[in-house]
Formats: C-alpha cells, structure tokens, sequence
C-alpha cells in the first residue's frame, strides 16, 4: 500500500474529540455545547464536560434535558471534566465532584488511575474550567419555579418565572445562557460567569430576575440570584427587541440591508447588569445570499434606561449613550429601571477603552483568526476593568 507503512505503524480510528471521550467512557453523558480548546504550556487541549445521569432517582421532578442528548431525566450531576491531549489525543477524566454516589461507583468498578481527583488535574488547566451551559439550563428552568418558598404560593403557581424569548437570525426563540466577565454585586474583582435573565409569566416581557453560575476558583460550581423590585420596571429582552422594531432609523436601515441579494442577522440579545443598572447588547450581522459566505459585523445596539442608539462599533454606541452626544445620564427620565446613577469621567473612560479592546480582538479574529492577539486583547480588558 505505501512505503511509509513500518511494524510501528499505528491505524487511528477515533480521530473525534467527542467520539474518543464516549468510547472510552460510555457511561457518561456528554453536554451537547462542542468542547472546546484551551492553551496551557504552548500546548492545546480540548475540555468536555462529562455528567452522571439516572431517570429513576427517588423524589425527583422528570425533565427533558435537550441538552444531553434529549434524554428525560430525574438526576443529573456535572461529576467529571473530560481533557484531550490535541497531539496525542490521551483522554484524562477528572472528578470534579467526588460526592457524587454515581461516580464514586463507577471509580469502584474500573482500575485505580482510570478517573483521576480534580486535585491532580494541573493549575494552569484549572484556570480553564468552566460551569456547563448544559447543566445549568436544567437548573435554571426548574429553579424558575421551585424557588417558591411559600407551599401555597407554590401550588397556585403565583411567582413562577419563565426564561425569556430573544429575537435571533430573524426570528423569536427562547434565550439560552451566555459567558460574560463582569463583577458580580459586592464582589471585588471580575470573574467568568454564566447567566441567565427571568420574566415573569403570563405574557409578561418585565424582567424580575437573573441567574449567574460562576467558574472561578474557590467559587467554581456555586450558584448566585439576584432579584428586581416588583415595585419597578426593569425592562427584558422582548421589550428590548420591541423598541429595536420600533425605532425608525434602525428599522429603515434593516430594511435596506435586507435588499440587494444579502440579509441582516440579528445576534443574541446581551444583557449586562452594572452595579445598579442593566446595559442591552446586540449585534447585527450582514450576510450575503451566496452560499459559503461569512456574517460581518455591520452595527452594534446598545440600550440602557430609554436611550436606544445603534453605532458601527460597541464603543461608538456606549459614547453616544453615556453623554457622548446626549447629555449626562443623570438627566434621564423615566428609565424602566429606576434612576439611573451617574456614570464618572473615570468610568466613563473605562467603558470607552473597553469598547476599544473588543473592536480589536474581534478585529483580531476576522482579520485571520489570531487566536493569541485576541486573548491578549480581553487580558487587557480584564486588566481596565479591574483597575
């Protein structure tokens, strides 16, 4: 067949990063989110996040979690981060929650060394480690309504929440969870999160809530809600979107880019809590009819309190927003989210020099997707941040 064939020569047969983890170990289940990549060391490694499951758990609410595989489960635990050598392709499963009577069985049954303590896994890949999308869906949509306290207010279902809808490549669906760095209220330093906005029921677009997950360090794992007054309105998604639809120049303009032989996506919907105050993100993307073609950034909406603008670049859009072109913040009427507190020069600044960093990094990744310019790019942006 070839002259390249030796005694050494090796036939690989699972090549997928995927496919070699649930060869291995097809006990567990798999978030449905791609693993995704990391750089430790000047070498790659792929990350998955591997769960134990049962649907026959004593006391425990089925749930239908698309998320990993569709399955309708009653017990699921986020017990093992799965980590893939990119060179060699060795697979290195970590019990990142060693209570977990499931896996604590499974690691009774196969050899010592087969499933190895979170302790062992190197601190450099640590830093890396992220709460899965996929468990907290679950969790967020059951906590949406058993975070009724009161068995009265339970049973009628009376404070029940709902995950909101979002407008997204043109059409409405339901919002799913997002990474942010941001400061948490009454933490000191930012840190990766993972969050998620409430609604209430009935039709209500108001938002009354968000979940965050966080990821860093000691914290990893713990789970974190902030509640709105019901005594204020705190605009959600929809009525965002609503005010997109209804503002005319942005309208207009989304009209015209939808001629001419190309279309404008919407992104996801952004929602950013600052101290007080929720800051709405939304970018729109224009892509060409012709197959094989790339989305380009053409605009970003930014919304905070009444004011609506829609910019070339996110920092443009927090310029025009934050007294740019508009006046002082503090002047603003009514906000939806109360009143709104006045943004210092310092801030202010902050704000600009951020918007400036994401334009590059983003920049960074059209340009030819430098993936090193562009972690050097949000590095800084943590470092403003922080300062």
């Amino acid at each position: 067949m070839s002259g390249s064939l030796t005694d050494k020569s090796k036939i690989l047969f699972h090549r997928s990063i995927a496919d070699r983890a649930r060869t291995i170990a097809p006990f567990l289940s798999y978030d449905a989110d791609p693993p995704y990549i990391v750089v430790v060391d000047d070498r790659l490694y792929w990350i998955i996040d591997a769960y134990t499951t049962a649907n026959r758990f004593p006391y425990s609410e089925p749930y239908s979690v698309s998320t990993v595989g569709g399955q309708r489960l009653n017990y699921i635990r986020n017990s093992v981060k799965v980590v893939v050598d990119a060179y060699n392709g060795d697979v290195t499963y970590y019990v990142v929650d060693p209570e977990d009577p499931l896996i604590r069985t499974y690691d009774n049954i196969f050899p010592p060394g087969f499933f190895k303590a979170f302790a062992e896994m190197p601190d450099a890949l640590k830093g890396h480690v992220r709460y899965p999308q996929g468990l907290f869906q679950v969790q967020a949509a059951l906590y949406a309504t058993y975070h009724m306290k009161d068995p009265r207010v339970f049973y009628n279902k009376e404070d029940a929440w709902v995950i909101p809808d979002e407008i997204y490549r043109g059409s409405r669906q339901r919002m799913d969870p997002y990474y942010v760095i941001m400061n948490l209220p009454g933490e000191e330093a930012e840190e990766f999160i993972l969050m998620l906005p409430f609604t209430p029921p009935r039709n209500k677009e108001n938002m009354i809530g968000w979940m965050a997950a966080r990821s860093d360090g000691a914290a990893y794992g713990s789970l974190v809600v902030y509640q709105f007054s019901k005594q204020e309105l705190t605009y959600g998604p929809m009525q965002i979107e609503a005010r997109i639809d209804q503002d005319t120049e942005i309208s207009q303009d989304i009209t015209l880019w939808s001629q001419s032989g190309s279309s404008v996506l919407r992104g996801n919907t952004l929602v950013i809590p600052i101290e007080d105050s929720i800051i709405y993100v939304e970018p729109l993307y224009l892509e060409a009819t012709e197959k094989g073609t790339l989305p380009q950034l053409k605009r970003v909406i930014v919304a905070y309190g009444d004011r609506l603008t829609m910019q070339d670049t996110l920092g443009e859009a927090l310029a025009v927003i934050f007294g740019g072109e508009t006046g002082d913040i503090s002047d603003t009427g009514e906000a939806g989210i109360g009143d709104l507190p006045p943004v210092s020069e310092n801030d202010r600044e902050k704000l600009v020099r951020i918007a400036e960093l994401y334009d590059l990094a983003s920049q960074a990744l059209d340009d030819g997707g430098d993936l090193g310019l562009y972690q050097k790019y949000f590095d800084e942006i943590g470092r403003v941040a922080a300062s």
